[in-house]
This record gives C-alpha cells, structure tokens and sequence, in this order.
C-alpha cells in the first residue's frame, strides 16, 4: 500500500508491505527491488532500527556482489589486476536506481549532497559487506583497495550471470515505477489533491536540480599500467596525452598516423621520446571473417573488451619478464592505450629476406629468431596465456636483438595455444616466395619447434596444428603447397 500524509506542511509518502514480501525482495529482489532499494539510500529509522539494518546490510552485499560479477564479465581479462575503492559500490548502486528510474534526479540535490558529504557514514555498511566478503575469499582488501580472488573470478566465468544480472533491471524498472508512481497519482482520488499536485510538480515540470552532482562511479575502478593505475572513467584523448603528460612535458610534440585499419594508430614524437597510441573500434564480426568462421565468436569484437585485453596481458607478461611495450596509460572512455614504441625490425621483413636469399649469414640469422620465438611462446604458454594474434608482424627485432612481442587484443587466460602456433607458422609461409619455397617452410617449422620444445612447449599442441580446421583458415593467403609442407612437418613433431 502507498498514500499521502501531511505533516507540518510537510507532504509524507507511506509505504506499507508485509514483512515476508519485503524480505524476499531484499534477498532475490521479488518486487525487483522497488520496496527494498528504498533503503540503498540513506534513511532513520523511527522504529526496528536493528532489523533494518540487517536487511540493509542483506541488500548491499548481494547488490554488491552482482556489481563485482559484472565487472568479471566485462573485463575478464582485467578482473583479476582492476583495484577497486569502496566508494564504487556506494555510487554504483545508487546509480542503478536512478537508471532505472531516471524521474530520481529531479529531486536527489540533497540527497547526494548528503551522501558526499558524509560518506564515512554512507559507506558503513559497505564496509561491513566487504568485511564478510574477504571471510568468504570473494574479494582481497589490501591497501584500501579491493582486489577480486581468482577463486571468485572462477566461479564467475559463466556468461549465464551477464544475463542474469542485466534481466534484473526489467522487474526493477517494471516494480519502481508501479510502487512508485501509480500508487501516487491513485492516491489523488482519496487524499489532498491540491497538495499531491504539489510535490508531483519537482517531477514532472521542473527541470533537474542544477546542484545535483553527478559522480562517475568508475573513477573508483582502477587498472595497473608501468606508470600507476588508471581508473576507467579517464577520458584522456591523443592531444591532451601529448600536452599533459609528464613523459613529454616541455617538448616538441608531432602526433601522425602510423596506419590501422581494425584500429587507428597514431604516433606521438617528442624528439628521443616516441608513444604509441593504439584507439580500439568496435568491429564488426565480417571484419575478421575468415578467422570467425572457424572461432565461432571467441574473437573480441567489442573496443572495449579488447583494450581491456591489450592492458592486462600486457601488463601480467611485462611483470613475468617478458619484453612487451609498457603501457603508459589508458583511457577506457575513449578506447585508447598509450604504450612505448619499439624501435627494431619487424620479424615479417626478416622472413622476406630469408625467402628471396640464399646468402648463409641471412638464413641463419633469421632462423635463429625464429627458434627464440618458439622458446618465447612455450614459455607464454607455460603460464596458461594465449596470444590469439602470433602472425610474425607482431615480433619486433631491436637492433640489440631483443625480441618484443607486440599486440595482445586477443590474447587471454587459456585458451587454444595451437592456434598460437598455426597462426605463427602459416603466416610465415604467406611471406614466402611461391615457388621452390617448401624446404624453407619445413626449416623453419622445425626450427620453431626446436625452440618450442626446448622453452617447455607442449608436442602434441604443436601437431594438432596439422588438423584442417586449423589449415583451412589460411588456405586463402597461404599457397596450398606451402600449407602442406608446414602441416606435415607438424605432424611428425
């Protein structure tokens, strides 16, 4: 039930639920929450003060932990490196409320005012939720900042719970605003119209209140680069990077594009000091549809998830000792990371020279890089990360000859690492000549399998490279000669 009372010209809006409906509503959000989100918001309790704060804490810590699960979903990748402050919650979930029911932030000057004011207080709860959380090892505080377990994150990988998660919002909207409009303007027939009227009109006619302060909860989410952490509401573009950061302060700074077709790639040239930024589009799937045809989706298409992939990879292979370009920073608004350039020859171009001579120093020289490689992505392997885009392009030679992997928007946990390998080695093949080239395809087969084998590598990944569902993605780039020559040396590792 809901109705109106005045009280010393004040007008009051009386809810009235039985308990075992408001109960439920806190603990699977029967009602979508329309009657237990009520106190999400600060409250004072007349009566009942401990049970409601029993409840209150119920409601938060499963709200909470839906928060905590999506931001699994959408960065699986990073769930396990993204720092998160308290504050996140605290914000998050009111924003929530307000999404689904947008007539709040006609009203909610005060109330967030409030909020920010005396958020030690507003944060109470949180921190008892959060407390409970760290018993049950959901969640590692430390140094005041949240850090997800990997034994939560493994029982969030279910992609069930996205949708679970987003299907909550339908009865929320659906139930806020049954038992929270319709039962106001019902109540016009038996109460004080005139006054009813009254309070609807900060609803319905005015504008929102200019002072309400509008705070991004993500600001309170935070992703490690080699340069600090960076929270996801950063809104960094390429010009203010170049104007702003330290890195290049004082300097003379020349931005150009260095090319991207799936993404757009600018180079920042500040005299000795050179940046890449790399900006993530979001892709369509036919943009990758030979390699999607065989995935069946397991590509990230999306900007965001891929820039999400490029930090936290990146990030976990440079902190193992690989050499990877250090990210400098991110903007997740806008889709971009900035990372160090790599001076040095590109393993394609090597691979070229390799085909078109038959000089000694050239052939030995180049497949000395390539047993490396193979060493290099055994020992990838070896910590249950796969690179998703190994194509030869993406290793860069320094003239100190320190080999630098580069681009890592489709790597993750996991995955099929003999797809790393049949990428690597097919697209060595597309680099060479089309004729009298299958002994060279072999040599450098086997070499990279030496250099497999030796950093750790599994032999059996190494042969399922041979399979057609791995052969026929490149047959329309690869000479089918070629192909056969590499496939076969596969097989007999």
């Amino acid at each position: 039930m809901s109705y109106l009372k005045l009280l010393m010209n004040k007008t009051i809006f009386v809810f009235a639920i039985d308990q075992w409906i408001f109960e439920r509503d806190i603990d699977r959000g029967l009602l979508g929450e329309a009657i237990a989100g009520k106190i999400v918001f600060p409250y004072k309790p007349l009566y009942g003060d401990m049970y409601l704060r029993e409840k209150e804490i119920a409601l938060k810590k499963r709200l909470t932990i839906e928060l905590l699960e999506n931001l699994i979903v959408s960065f699986p990748e990073l769930a396990q490196s993204i720092q998160i402050m308290p504050q996140y919650f605290l914000y998050e979930v009111i924003l929530n409320r307000i999404r689904v029911f947008p007539l709040l932030t006609y009203d909610l000057a005060d109330l967030t005012n409030c909020i920010i004011n005396n958020e030690n207080q507003a944060l109470e709860a949180y921190k008892i939720v959060l407390k409970q959380l760290e018993s049950q090892e959901k969640i590692l505080i430390k140094n005041s900042y949240i850090l997800i377990t990997k034994k939560f994150i493994a029982q969030t990988k279910d992609p069930k719970i996205r949708i679970i998660n987003r299907a909550k919002n339908a009865p929320r909207t659906l139930f806020t605003v049954l038992f929270g409009v319709l039962p106001q303007l019902m109540s016009v027939a038996s109460q004080n119209a005139k006054s009813f009227l009254r309070t609807q009109k900060i609803n319905w006619t005015l504008q929102p209140d200019t002072n309400y302060k509008a705070i991004n909860p993500k600001k309170f989410v935070y992703i490690p680069t080699s340069k600090g952490l960076v929270p996801l509401s950063e809104k960094t573009d390429v010009k203010e990077f170049a104007q702003k950061m330290p890195l290049l302060k004082g300097q003379k700074v020349d931005v150009k594009r260095a090319g991207g077709i799936l993404n757009d790639v600018y180079l920042i040239n500040a005299g000795e000091t050179k940046v890449i930024a790399k900006q993530f589009k979001d892709w369509s799937i036919l943009k990758w549809f030979p390699l999607t045809l065989w995935s069946f989706g397991t590509f990230a298409v999306s900007g965001q998830a891929r820039l999400a992939k490029e930090v936290a990879i990146g990030e976990f292979l440079r902190k193992k000792g690989f050499e990877v370009p250090k990210i400098l920073h991110a903007s997740n608004a806008k889709r971009l990371v900035f990372m160090e350039f790599i001076e040095g020859e590109n393993l394609s171009e090597i691979i070229k020279n390799y085909s078109d001579t038959e000089d000694e120093p050239d052939n030995t020289y180049a497949l000395e890089i390539i047993d490396k490689v193979g060493e290099i992505f055994a020992k990838i392997h070896g910590y249950n990360v796969s690179l998703g885009d190994t194509k030869p392009d993406n290793v860069i030679v320094t003239p100190d000859q320190k080999i630098f992997l580069i681009d890592f928007e489709q790597a993750k946990k996991g995955g099929d690492k003999t797809w790393d390998i049949a990428v690597f080695l097919y697209y060595c093949g597309h680099y060479l000549q089309p004729f009298d080239s299958e002994s060279k395809a072999e040599k450098i087969t086997e070499t990279f399998i030496k250099g497999y084998v030796k950093g750790g590598g599994k032999k059996e990944d190494i042969r399922k490279a041979e399979l057609t569902k791995y052969t026929r993605v490149f047959s329309i780039f690869t000479m089918p000669s070629i192909i056969t020559a590499i496939s076969k040396t596969c097989k007999k590792a």
